[in-house]
């Protein structure tokens, strides 16, 4: 209608050409694009009463480049979306996968504390109280002295019941003393509990405090490897031996046993879910140490796992 008016106002078609554009489907957009610019020849060429290149030439170039510019900015939008659409999408299900890892590494790790810790009690209870009922007729003191040991382990087994609750540090480094006294606690109750093996440990602080995470998956794998020596080894006497350099530390844990074959230890297809040696490697990996086994049939068994530690910060000088 400006146009109509004034032909003057034919700058007005440019706006209206992307707002076409912008809000049309593209053919009817097309269409109307076309006939604004055959409209505005006409009113150009009404004004200047003569034929000029420029007025007709001038407005079909102008809605040419409009409609390139915006086809092509429309594309570009279009194509960002589509890839904004599919970051999100990735994100998502990038999100979900790392919730369900999250939960198997959780449920894999639930499996090794309950075998490692209330499992191992729960078997050295049953032990315990099997003996003491053979024993209550023939020998009454020695029977409530395993009575006496099984109520021990059981309060043992309730701290760390408790404390898997709390998801805190095992009970034995929660006492304090570092992963040396914890050890010899462990030791001793292995002792105290199973008559049939004795377990002592050598091995001295380090320079530097280890860090709390390699100290407990440190003590969950000795916990492990004894409760092999117990259940499986025959062994009359096992050996902890602690070792901390300054880039590793090296858990060594050796039995008088049977001993076995260990290239005939059963592989699983999962590699790390499972009990025994599968949990105890399992631990060790997860430090980014390695777990080796050293037997023979009638040599006994060594056990050793090895550790990396992160190195220790040199101490700046005082001025």
């Amino acid at each position: 209608m400006l146009v109509a008016l004034a032909p003057s106002f034919a700058w007005c078609a440019v706006p209206l050409f992307y707002t076409a554009l912008r809000t049309l489907p593209v053919r009817a957009a097309c269409v109307l694009v076309a006939f604004l610019t055959v409209f505005v020849v006409c009113a150009q060429l009404r004004l200047d009463h003569r034929v000029d290149v420029d007025v007709v030439v001038g407005p079909p170039a102008v809605a040419l480049l409009a409609t390139a510019v915006f086809t092509h900015m429309d594309r570009q939008a279009a194509r960002q979306a589509a890839l904004i659409d599919d970051l999100v999408r990735t994100r998502r299900e990038l999100a979900a996968t790392e919730r369900r890892e999250g939960t198997l590494a959780e449920r894999q790790r639930l499996a090794m504390e309950i075998h490692d810790t209330l499992a191992q009690g729960l078997s050295s209870q049953q032990m315990l109280l099997q003996a003491a009922d053979r024993l209550w007729d023939g020998d009454p003191a020695l029977a409530r002295e395993h009575v006496r040991t099984a109520a021990s382990v059981a309060g043992h087994s309730l701290a760390e019941a408790r404390r898997f609750v709390h998801d805190l540090a095992p009970a034995d480094l929660a006492a304090g003393g570092g992963l040396e006294a914890a050890l010899h606690a462990l030791a001793d109750r292995e002792t105290t509990a199973e008559r049939s093996v004795t377990c002592v440990v050598d091995g001295t602080p380090g320079p530097h405090p280890l860090p709390e995470r390699v100290q407990s998956e440190l003590l969950r794998i000795a916990q492990g490897a004894l409760a092999n020596v117990r259940e499986h080894s025959g062994a009359t006497r096992a050996a902890l031996t602690l070792t901390c350099l300054d880039d590793q530390v090296r858990l060594d844990i050796a039995d008088n046993g049977r001993g076995l074959d260990p290239a005939a230890l059963p592989a699983r297809a999962d590699g790390v879910r499972g009990h025994g040696l599968p949990a105890i490697r399992a631990r060790a990996a997860r430090l980014g140490g390695t777990l080796t086994v050293e037997s023979a049939p009638g040599d006994g068994t060594v056990v050793s796992a090895a550790v990396p530690l992160p190195p220790i910060p040199a101490e700046v000088p005082a001025p």
